[in-house]
Order: structure tokens, then C-alpha cells, then sequence
């Protein structure tokens, strides 16, 4: 079926987006995700839907690359961040950072639904997208003129289109939208350590559970969900004493240890000391070298989960190999069905993971009003 406001273009609609792929073309064709460049325009094809952008969040291994790339002598150059953001969105049609090659998500409010969309949304509902913004048709029109470049958060406007076999969440009527959009951020991590946790459980085994980055928004949904799941142990690894501290008196880890998880022997050594080798190894963090490391704090037989988009798989896989490491390596890929439901479910009724969520978010309100702000770090 022709495109509803194109009709002279030969391709067909694609549930997955191939019909939006600029670059490359032809029998070089891609996926939205790994292309090089989106048709982003406002004009729907029968099976999408068109999203009026309020905030983009993005993902924490590309916001941490920008800052780190524009910063000096410690001070970061947020005008610079915005600058090559708005870059990256107009060269590419959608927001995907070309080092890290990741993006993250937004919210907004349904504009226009295709006929055929099979999402089940309506225009005026607000919802978060769960699919990447790095496969997601994108553009910016007001020159990301609120945002400072000092947060995650970006308040932006524009439109942003969903296939056919994209993923949104309407937003919840309780909860602070930009809180809603820290959780479902990170909604894959808790419901797939649930997961795995919950087979442990089911041959009787109650696993000890690491969680590198444990004072984190997807580390701590993390140790919420490895608890609830049946985790007989959770350990939360922090690189830093505050994060240390704040983890130690939410009480979601039994442990927590202050470790540098790119360290392989320091790692390994402060999760044995607290009841290691795990069983299950949550890589939470988002700087990249901690491969190894987790493979090595982790029990022959276990499972390691990374949940980065820092990690290296071709490190994880040689390494694993190089270290004669027994374990099971599992990709987090941010969907499992109904991980957006459990990690808000986990949010109202963990209330040291609310407490967290809204300390970070008090702490980012701070720094876009020029105020200071204390809360954990991650």
C-alpha cells in the first residue's frame, strides 16, 4: 500500500520502517536503527502514528560520551551539547548518538493515527515511546531552546513517528510525566532480571544477585526486581561513597559494596567478600571495559546480563572464552512484555526506589534552574 500522503512513491509501508530508510537504499537497505539517515517527515503512512514531542530523555552511555567529549578542565559546555545533538537529529532524521550508536526515548501526545495503526493509541493521549529514538523518525523545531545541555532530559518540540510495530505506554495519571520517563527509560532491566531470577527460583535455587551500578535508575529497579523475584542475595556494587551511602539506606541490596567495575580483580574480590561469586550479574553501568570484570565476579554456570549500551560484545564474548568462563551471557535489549507495567508497579510500591527516582529527578530540576540539589548518582 502506497504511503496516504505520497502517493507516487513506490515503496510499501513496513511495519518495521524499511519504507522511512533514506540511507542506505536500494538493496543496501537497512533497518531504521542501524541506517544512516530517516525520512522524518510529518505525513503518515496508513499504519503509523505521529507523536507532538514534549521531552526526549537520553539514553545515559550517550549523554555521558557527549559530556565528556564538550567538557574542559571538569567544566561541561552544555550550549555545545545541544549544538550537536540538534546536529545529529538534523543530519540523521532521528537522534542516535554515531559513537555509541544509541539514543533513548521520549513523551509526548498522540497528533494523528494511521488507519491501519495497530498500537491501539488515539490523538491526545500522552504517552512514552519504548522503542530506541535511535530507529525513531525524529525532528526538532524549536532548536532545543529550553534545554541547557546539563541533564538527560531535553525539552524539546517537534514530531516523532511510530511504525507499526513500534511500542508506547500511556502515561500514567499519577505519577510526574518526567518521572514516568526515567522509569519506562529503563523498564527492560528490572522485568528481564526478573525473569531470569524467577528460573532460578523455579528449580528451587535462590540465586545471589550483583547489580553493578546498583544506585542507578535501571540498578535499583534492578535490585527490586531480583528481591521480589526470589533472590536469596543481592549485592549492589557503586564506584563512588555518596552512591554507597544512599544504597545502604534504601536497604534494596543486602550488601553493597564500593568497587570500580572495570577493576577485574577488585571487582571480583569486593563481590566475593560480600557473599560471591554471583550467580546473576546485572551490568548496570554506562562506561564501557566492564566485560571481563563481571565475568570474573561471576560463579561458573551463571548468568551475566549486560545492561549497557557501553558494553562490548565482541570483549564480553572473547573475553568469557579467554577466561575459560562457564556463563551464560544475555543481551538486555529493553523490550520484554510487560516490563513497562512491572517497573512502574516496582516504583509505587518500593518506596526506596520512589525515593531514588525522585531524589535524581529533584537533582536534575536543580541543575536545569541553576540550583544545587543532593541525591545518588549512577
Amino acid at each position: 500500500m502506497n504511503a496516504v500522503s505520497t502517493p507516487d512513491d513506490e515503496r510499501v509501508a513496513s511495519p518495521v520502517g524499511l519504507h522511512r530508510v533514506l540511507e542506505p537504499s536500494g538493496r543496501d537497505i537497512t533497518l531504521p536503527q542501524s541506517a544512516r539517515r530517516l525520512d522524518a517527515r510529518p505525513e503518515l503512512w496508513p499504519d503509523e502514528v505521529r507523536i507532538a514531542v514534549e521531552t526526549l530523555n537520553l539514553d545515559a552511555a550517550s549523554y555521558r560520551q557527549l559530556a565528556e567529549k564538550h567538557s574542559t578542565g571538569g567544566r561541561l559546555d552544555g550550549g555545545a551539547v545541544r549544538r550537536e545533538v540538534l546536529d545529529i537529529i538534523a543530519a540523521r532524521g532521528k537522534m542516535q548518538n554515531p559513537v555509541t550508536g544509541s539514543g533513548g526515548m521520549l513523551i509526548g501526545a498522540v497528533e494523528e493515527v494511521g488507519p491501519l495503526s495497530p498500537l491501539g493509541l488515539h490523538a491526545g493521549d500522552r504517552v512514552a515511546t519504548l522503542v530506541s529514538l535511535s530507529l525513531t523518525p525524529l525532528a526538532v523545531t524549536d532548536g532545543l531552546e529550553r534545554w541547557d545541555g546539563l541533564s538527560e532530559q531535553v525539552p524539546a518540540r517537534g514530531h516523532a513517528i511510530l511504525f507499526g510495530r513500534s511500542i508506547a505506554a500511556r502515561l500514567p495519571d499519577d505519577l510526574d510525566p518526567r518521572l514516568a520517563l526515567m522509569v519506562m527509560d529503563v523498564c527492560g532491566a528490572p522485568a528481564l532480571v526478573e525473569r531470569v531470577v524467577a528460573e532460578y527460583a523455579a528449580r528451587d535455587v535462590a540465586p545471589t544477585v550483583a547489580v553493578l551500578g546498583g544506585a542507578g535508575k535501571s540498578g535499583s529497579l534492578s535490585l527490586a526486581a531480583a528481591r521480589a523475584a526470589g533472590a536469596g542475595r543481592t549485592i549492589g556494587v557503586v564506584p563512588l561513597e555518596r552512591e554507597r551511602a544512599v544504597l545502604e539506606a534504601s536497604g534494596l541490596a543486602d550488601a553493597v559494596v564500593l568497587a570500580d567495575a572495570r577493576s577485574p580483580l577488585g571487582l571480583a574480590a569486593a563481590v566475593e567478600a560480600a557473599g560471591g561469586p554471583a550467580d546473576v550479574t546485572v551490568v548496570c553501568v554506562d562506561v564501557p571495559g566492564c566485560e571481563q570484570p563481571a565475568i570474573l565476579a561471576t560463579a561458573q554456570g551463571g548468568t551475566v546480563i549486560f545492561f549497557s549500551m557501553a558494553t562490548s560484545f565482541a570483549a564480553a564474548a572473547l573475553g568469557a572464552e579467554g577466561l575459560a568462563a562457564d556463563v551464560r551471557m544475555l543481551v538486555g535489549n529493553g523490550y520484554v512484555p510487560g516490563h513497562a507495567e512491572l517497573a512502574l508497579r516496582l516504583l509505587r510500591d518500593v518506596p526506596a526506589v520512589r525515593s531514588l527516582f525522585e531524589s535524581r529527578l529533584t537533582r536534575e530540576v536543580g541543575q536545569e534552574t541553576g540550583h544545587e540539589t543532593a541525591g545518588s548518582d549512577a
